[in-house]
């Protein structure tokens, strides 16, 4: 288990992480969220000692990184994929991790062929590709069987057929009872591997909570409403607690209102209707809404509305 308790770390004038609390726990994978400039790299380095906090603590399994005997056996980490010695091969990088800590050579052997790093394993890192680096990264955070790993964006680089790899590894790690953080950029991909987010933006905590429950914050009661009959169903249902936009002809966007509310007045009324569906947003759409405000740089509005489709309110 992982465990930020009220973790602060300045620089100077700049505040990276700014009173931060969580706890990442075992047997899910948890996507750890956040805009550039959120302090997504800055909380990793806290939590593994590589930096220390202006104020709070972090814990993984129980400690603090530092109090671990032998850390490879109970954190494996990846924050820099590249970080290894270009003139050694995947091998010998690996052999010489393993021997800070007495990991055997069959074990090295064990996650070069986990990692699918087999056929290359003699060649120089040096030559490697992106991809084929991230894939060492992950090895050298496996290499010790821990208990927690915690990965920042390990599938960039890599080809779909590594992605999917990937996202079956962290999920089967999870399955077995470890601790699993990831950092990353790729919605599409969190939604499809994380159960559990942690979103921090300006170095404070957004969100602690289900994709599911994240997705659905976001997103409001939305339905999505078609008919012949648009204007008078709009007049029958306004309200002061509901929104109607139409941005196409014949359909209806309404906020505030249950799917099932709607499809009764529309009945009551005698107004037929060939579509009532409730929308849900994906997770990049409330990602975006959720960490707006904690945007380090935006565009200007102008040129975001002139990028999209118009909508009108009826």
């Amino acid at each position: 288990m992982i465990e930020a308790h009220s973790l602060t770390k300045r620089y100077g004038a700049r505040t990276a992480v700014d009173d931060l609390s969580f706890t990442v726990r075992p047997g899910v994978v948890t996507g750890f969220l956040g805009p550039n400039g959120a302090g997504k790299s800055t909380t990793m380095r806290l939590l593994l000692g590589l930096d220390s906090p202006t104020s709070g603590r972090t814990l993984v399994n129980g400690r603090r990184y530092a109090d671990h005997r032998a850390p490879l056996h109970e954190v494996g980490a990846m924050l820099e994929a590249r970080s290894v010695h270009t003139g050694r091969s995947a091998y010998h990088h690996l052999l010489a991790l393993a021997a800070t800590t007495g990991i055997t050579r069959r074990r090295v052997n064990e996650v070069i062929d986990l990692v699918g790093l087999r056929e290359v394993a003699r060649k120089r890192v040096g030559a490697f590709s992106l991809g084929m680096g991230q894939r060492l990264g992950i090895a050298g955070a496996l290499l010790g069987d821990p208990a927690t790993v915690l990965l920042d964006e390990p599938v960039n680089g890599l080809d779909p057929e590594g992605i999917v790899w990937i996202r079956t590894l962290l999920k089967k790690l999870a399955a077995e009872g470890r601790t699993v953080l990831v950092s990353s950029h790729l919605m599409s991909e969190m939604a499809l591997t994380a159960e559990h987010l942690i979103v921090i933006g300006r170095g404070r905590l957004i969100a602690d909570t289900s994709v599911t429950e994240f997705v659905a914050r976001a997103a409001g009661d939305v339905v999505r409403v078609r008919t012949d009959e648009v204007g008078r169903l709009a007049s029958l249902l306004a309200g002061p607690d509901v929104s109607i936009v139409s941005e196409e002809p014949g359909v209806l966007q309404v906020t505030g209102l249950a799917g099932e509310r709607i499809g009764r007045i529309a009945a009551d009324n005698g107004i037929a209707l060939a579509e009532l569906t409730p929308q849900r947003a994906s997770l990049e759409e409330a990602f975006m809404e959720l960490t707006r405000d904690a945007v380090e740089y935006q565009a200007p509005a102008a040129q975001l509305v002139g990028a999209t489709g118009k909508g009108r309110a009826v």
